[in-house]
């Protein structure tokens, strides 16, 4: 039967529903229908499954699989929720979404009082055939805006002396800005990481445009210059990085892929409206997570009552749970040797290993004072965020697609479906609404509300699973009535993992441990330079020179009081 055919007889069945009673009769008859669906799905991924089948089979005999074709609009199985949540946005402000797309029309706003006047110009009226009653009444002003790229090659000519009593020559020093800095001035340094961070440059394009003006310099000085030229940053990495953690009220992170040197790693993104910053990591488990957290301070582990309860959460047998309380010590904190040499006493397998280095890492991670703690972490579901902090924030955003996927086949189911999710973006308009003026009645208003929307069951056993599981995540998604300030949504990271995706693109890897940091150093700077407003190629060329005449970002973000986002 096909597809066409068989739609037309669950519409009609469908349809013939609203005749029956409740009973026995109605709920064989939905139990039928949610069958349906199931099996409607399963024959979607079997033949899925198949074409992938097929394809690697012809390409094992040479040939090639079906072409991947892009459709030229939107696909129907996009499962993105940003129309959604501009919508949602939209109608919390009082506003209308007046684009297609969902985007709301951009007000210009503008530019004079951005930009900085380098020179002015009076343009003088040509007076010939004019009226001679002429009254000058000032002028009228026109910004153009230009930038001027030029060689600045200096032959610097050293005094050069010689001493016969001492058989020594002396020379003329050369100025601090390019002392021991080799043949290369503060300008080409900074470039480098400016067109390689900014503008995504490979390093054979950043060549090829200082070629273009005229200055001759190697690929192997920029890889060199790349690699180990910029060590200072790393400090003002982490200096900053510790500043974003202390005065924000909250952070979030995600993670997206990254390779080096032909492995796959990870690199995770950690942020908030005050700083954003990146580290590639080897792994993405939950003592990784930690590690990143920390700046990979020394891992140090607490065996106490909240690894207990922890080791609890994780469910770690009775019989385990005896051998760690007889062989570890009690509120100690040990190092990694110490800990180590314990864990070989035990005989635990490797999972129960695993858990119980996580549990006594993260108690001594939130009672330690060496590193800033983070008590509110906004991120995905994923487990390796999860049992860190006090705090975990969920992302509505992540939860809504889940809702999205769900492509019912039975007319009914598809009705179900599109209500409840109605009824899931304006609540989370409510939401927005409640963190520009929160108040004790509208948490309660908005807690119950909660309630009512998440335990709804439609008869659609798909959607109820759903709901359910978004039910069980209610102290994480409404973290927000507690904490206004807090976004719905985990955007800012995700934005921060799409520039290490940009690098990813452009230089499809790094090749070298010292690569691979650099890349994350200015990364991290550069985007926290955006974040504060300050100009990057500035603040580069202030520390590559020496001079430090621009405040640190580290203090920049001790200055600024982060915005509230929705």
């Amino acid at each position: 039967m096909k597809t066409a055919d068989l739609q037309a007889e669950i519409t009609a069945i469908d349809q013939e529903i609203i005749h029956l009673k409740s009973g026995v009769e109605l709920d064989i008859v939905k139990k039928l229908l949610n069958l349906v669906e199931k099996l409607i799905a399963e024959n979607a991924e079997q033949k899925a499954e198949i074409q992938k089948l097929r394809d690697e089979i012809n390409r094992l005999k040479g040939e090639q699989g079906k072409p991947d074709i892009k459709a030229n609009k939107k696909q129907e199985n996009d499962i993105s929720s940003e129309d959604e949540r501009r919508q949602a946005e939209a109608d919390a402000n009082g506003e209308s979404v007046e684009n297609t797309d969902g985007k709301k029309k951009r007000q210009r706003e503008s530019k004079l009082t951005k930009i900085k006047i380098d020179r002015e110009q009076i343009c003088p009226l040509d007076k010939t055939g004019l009226p001679d009653d002429l009254i000058f009444k000032g002028y009228e002003d026109v910004v153009v805006q230009n930038i001027i790229i030029k060689t600045d090659n200096v032959k610097y000519r050293r005094a050069k002396y010689y001493s016969p009593s001492q058989k020594k020559y002396y020379y003329g020093e050369l100025p601090d800005e390019v002392r021991g800095k080799g043949e290369y001035g503060a300008g080409i340094r900074t470039l480098i990481p400016v067109l390689k961070t900014e503008c995504n440059m490979s390093q054979q394009r950043i060549q090829g445009f200082f070629h273009n003006f005229g200055v001759d310099v190697s690929a192997t000085y920029i890889a060199q210059q790349w690699t180990g030229g910029y060590a200072l940053f790393h400090q003002e990495k982490s200096n900053l990085y510790r500043s974003g953690i202390t005065h924000s009220d909250y952070i979030q992170i995600d993670d997206t892929s990254a390779r080096v040197n032909g492995v796959n790693q990870y690199c995770q993104v950690v942020c908030s409206p005050l700083f954003t910053a990146y580290f590639t990591t080897p792994k993405k488990d939950r003592l990784t997570v930690l590690g990143v957290l920390t700046n990979f301070a020394p891992v140090h582990y607490l065996y106490n009552q909240q690894a207990q309860t922890l080791l609890d959460t994780f469910k770690l047998a009775h019989k385990a749970s005896v051998a760690i309380d007889a062989e570890l010590p009690a509120d100690v904190v040990m190092d990694e040797a110490e800990f180590t040499e314990h864990l070989a006493c035990l005989g635990l397998g490797v999972k129960q290993l695993g858990h119980l280095s996580e549990a006594c890492a993260i108690a001594y991670y939130q009672q330690q004072t060496d590193f800033p703690i983070v008590h509110t972490l906004l991120a995905d579901d994923a487990p390796q965020f999860k049992l860190l902090t006090l705090n975990l924030a969920l992302c509505w955003i992540h939860d809504g697609r889940h809702y999205k996927k769900l492509k019912p086949f039975v007319p009914s189911h598809q009705v179900a479906l599109g209500d409840f999710r109605s009824r899931y973006w304006a609540y989370y308009t409510e939401l927005l609404k409640y963190k520009r003026e929160p108040t004790l009645e509208k948490n309660l208003a908005l807690e119950k509300q909660f309630d009512e929307l998440f335990m709804t069951l439609t008869g659609y056993e798909d959607l109820d699973d759903r709901i359910a599981k978004t039910l069980a995540k209610k102290v994480e998604l409404l973290q927000v009535l507690e904490q206004p300030q807090l976004p719905l949504h985990n955007n800012a990271s995700e934005l921060g993992a799409r520039v290490q995706a940009r690098v990813r693109d452009v230089s499809f890897q790094t090749r070298s441990e010292e690569g691979t940091l650099i890349k994350d150093t200015f990364l991290t700077i550069n985007q926290t330079t955006k974040k504060l407003g300050v100009s990057f190629y500035d603040y580069v060329y202030d520390r590559v020179t020496g001079t430090f005449e621009m405040p640190s970002l580290a203090d920049l973000i001790a200055q600024k009081t982060p915005p509230v986002l929705v």
